[in-house]
């Protein structure tokens, strides 16, 4: 038996070795790789991405893999590979080439912004699975823009020499808005008062200049922190969002906006304190710019407000680099937060280095000179801030971005600064009405960062259907290398005033003027001016009065200005006031002789945070005469803009039979307004006001016995509207004058707007 196992074994392994080299030379050698299908690409393009090569034994494993990696090309609609004898055939379906790409039915997209987002392009090879990715592309982009029942269908359209256009069919469908916003688990504050904190909006018919009402999921995760940012400032310290969730209609046409939220319990503040490892700083120093109050209501703000009040304060100092930190005590039992701010070392810091990076045509002096500090200065945050605010208010620049690093050493600093400039030249054409002027038309040309160097030229043209104007005016805000601005301007103005003192006013002339800051919050500014004033086309009713008047006058005048001004924004202030005073000599040469001094003053008080805003204002002006009588086109108008409820020159002397206003030497104007939200988003621009105006204008060297001078007060009480629209700013007041004479001339609706292009 061992012996027949053991010649079996030996038998078997002969037949194997034998066998061998007979399956060996049973697998052909490949002498020829054959393309055929292919209309567009070259053969070698399409051997080149074969594993298998002439002259090389044929392996199904490379074939296999020679196929997946034709197929991955993108190139080819379909790939097989057969073997006849040793010649191999590779048979190809090219994918079409596109020919052309276009979109239809889309109304609210342009098809550069699609054709940015997709992939496919004319010249490029079809592939069913990159036209479902851009299809998917599309249709993100139009739920970005809140159109979620937006369908895309596309088609092909076959053409000659395997090419295919395609065109995007889109069914835009109707705007997804909001349908409703629901909270859960609010019990402290209503669904109103939630709503009123979140930056998304139910849709309502009168959103239609804003796209809040649209589902966004960015938006929805900044409303999350906004509630959690409003229940910290009111105390609840332990709230939280459970979940936010958008519910898409099934007809797809709206979604449902949830928030669930936790309120927790109302925290009040503990104890306070401040440790500091700054030697020169006692901790109750630092404790008066603190504005958490031991016993307050917990508000997570004003820790973070205290921290940049210390922080600033030690800054002022020189002390750069201070790190403050609150240290957070939670009582639950309590219901309290005990802080403790902890104020870290640091050394004194001096400026090593200021670096201004990104300005490409602004010299670096225009930019320089505007900072408070100097290289080698002691670091002053205060100074720094204001450094900053003043390279802003140079509106030279889009982004204005100042920065600190560690010097070489750590008592010294590096101060950044990164511009990215914009565009300071403007061709303008503006357009206009109001019921004071009328319609008018302008033309501006200017440079305001003229060469780089911060210089300001301007020249326009004003055309109106009562006034019109050309002027050119060039400024220079530092003179000899100093904070003193300096600039002329040269003009030529004519008015009609046919309808309200029956003649025609025109002004040639220039003036030279110069700014400079006395100090904080205050500036001068003088002025010397010589005009050439012409009264003519007196119409053939005109006064007594305005006829003496008719003639040419030279008047060469000399003035001065005072401002003083701590308002928090320019245009709409909601703090602060300001007041000026100011005075003009006329008589250093000329035909005129008189002095005029003007004051105002205005102060504004936020009455409901910064919504509802008081405003109190006055202002006053006298003229006479040096050793003659003052002139008409010198006296001073009052009505129109100025005395809301009264037309253009609608108040003060007047001459009874031609009607004719003829203007006063003396006039007081005080003015209480309110101004508040109407309700509307704060993207729309429009605030509501209700005024009181009450004034007068009187005194006139004329002793024509037809003229009617009273001094009486004048009154009126109001509303109006204020409207940044998207075709300029839109002013509307309606007034009711309550104090008047018979002979003032009183205008109940006035209107202004005007845009530019």
């Amino acid at each position: 038996m061992k012996f027949l196992a053991l010649f079996a074994v030996i038998s078997l392994s002969v037949v194997v070795t034998t066998a061998l080299p007979g399956y060996a030379q049973s697998t052909p050698v490949i002498s020829e790789i054959r393309v055929d299908g292919n209309q567009r690409i070259e053969d070698s393009t399409v051997v080149s991405y074969l594993l298998i090569t002439e002259g090389a034994p044929y392996d199904r494993s490379r074939v296999d893999r020679s196929l997946k990696a034709l197929f991955n090309t993108g190139l080819f609609a379909d790939v097989s590979i057969r073997q006849e004898g040793s010649v191999v055939i590779v048979d190809v379906v090219e994918n079409p080439i596109i020919n052309r790409l276009a979109f239809e039915g889309n109304r609210r997209i342009e098809d550069e912004t699609l054709s940015a987002e997709i992939q496919l392009r004319p010249r490029i090879v079809y592939t069913r699975a990159r036209v479902q990715n851009d299809v998917q592309r599309i249709i993100t982009v139009y739920r970005r823009s809140g159109r979620f029942a937006a369908t895309v269908e596309p088609k092909v359209i076959l053409l000659p020499q395997n090419r295919v256009d395609l065109v995007f069919e889109i069914n835009e469908g109707n705007q997804t808005g909001i349908k409703k916003i629901r909270f859960y688990g609010n019990d402290k504050f209503s669904d109103g008062q939630l709503l009123s904190q979140i930056s998304t909006e139910e849709t309502r018919w009168y959103n239609f200049l804003s796209d809040s009402d649209t589902y966004d999921p960015d938006r929805l995760t900044f409303d999350r922190e906004l509630l959690r940012k409003f229940y910290l400032s009111k105390g609840y310290a332990d709230f939280r969002v459970v979940s936010a969730v958008a519910e898409l209609t099934p007809d797809r046409d709206g979604f449902f906006i949830t928030f669930a939220v936790e309120e927790g319990q109302r925290y009040k503040f503990g104890e306070i304190g401040v440790e500091s490892e700054i030697k020169d700083f006692k901790p109750d120093e630092l404790l008066s710019f603190v504005t958490t109050i031991e016993g307050d209501t917990y508000n997570a703000d004003k820790i973070e407000d205290s921290i940049q009040k210390i922080t600033f304060e030690l800054g002022k100092l020189g002390y750069a680099f201070v790190n403050v930190r609150p240290q957070v005590t939670r009582d639950r039992e309590n219901l309290t937060i005990s802080i403790q701010y902890q104020i870290k070392k640091s050394p004194r810091v001096y400026v090593e280095r200021i670096n201004v990076t990104g300005n490409v045509r602004t010299l670096d002096y225009v930019i320089r000179r505007e900072f408070k500090l100097a290289e080698g200065d002691a670091f002053n945050t205060a100074l720094l801030r204001l450094s900053e605010a003043r390279i802003r208010g140079l509106n030279f620049f889009e982004k204005v971005e100042v920065t600190q690093e560690e010097g070489t050493a750590p008592d010294k600093t590096i101060i950044n600064v990164d511009v990215q400039e914009k565009s300071t030249g403007e061709l303008s054409i503006g357009a206009g009405f109001s019921t004071t002027d009328s319609v008018s038309a302008d033309l501006q040309i200017r440079e305001r960062n003229l060469l780089g160097r911060g210089q300001d030229l301007r020249f326009g043209i004003s055309l109106g259907a009562d006034s019109q104007t050309i002027d050119l005016g060039f400024t220079e805000p530092y003179f000899l290398n100093r904070d003193l601005s300096a600039g002329f301007d040269i003009f030529r103005i004519q008015r009609d005033l046919q309808d309200e003192s029956g003649y025609d006013l025109e002004k040639t002339g220039f003036a030279l003027r110069s700014g400079f800051p006395i100090k904080k919050n205050v500036r001068g500014d003088v002025k010397y001016s010589l005009v050439n004033e012409k009264i003519d086309n007196l119409t053939p009713n005109a006064s007594v009065s305005t006829q003496k008047a008719a003639g040419e006058y030279l008047i060469s005048s000399i003035g001065y200005t005072i401002t003083v001004s701590d308002l928090d924004d320019t245009f709409f202030p909601t703090t602060g006031s300001k007041y000026s005073f100011g005075q003009i000599l006329s008589g250093i040469g000329g035909d005129v002789r008189s002095l005029a001094t003007d004051v105002s003053y205005v102060k504004f008080w936020p009455v409901y945070e910064d919504d509802v805003v008081l405003s109190l204002g006055s202002s006053a002006g006298y003229i006479f005469g040096l050793g003659e009588d003052v002139i008409l086109a010198q006296r001073y108008n009052v009505g129109g803009r100025n005395f809301r409820g009264f037309a253009r020159r609608g108040i003060g002397p007047r001459d009874l039979a031609s009607s004719d206003s003829l203007g006063g030497n003396i006039f007081v104007i005080g003015t209480a307004e309110l101004r508040f939200p109407v309700g509307l988003p704060d993207e729309y621009g429009v605030l509501g006001r209700t005024f009181l105006d009450v004034g007068t204008l009187t005194g006139i060297d004329d002793s024509d016995p037809g003229i009617a001078d009273n001094a009486s007060p004048r009154a009126s009480v109001g509303v109006g509207l204020n409207w940044v629209s998207p075709f300029g700013p839109i002013q509307v007041n309606i007034a009711y004058p309550f104090l008047k004479e018979d002979y003032d001339q009183d205008e109940v609706f006035q209107l202004d707007f005007g845009t530019r292009f």
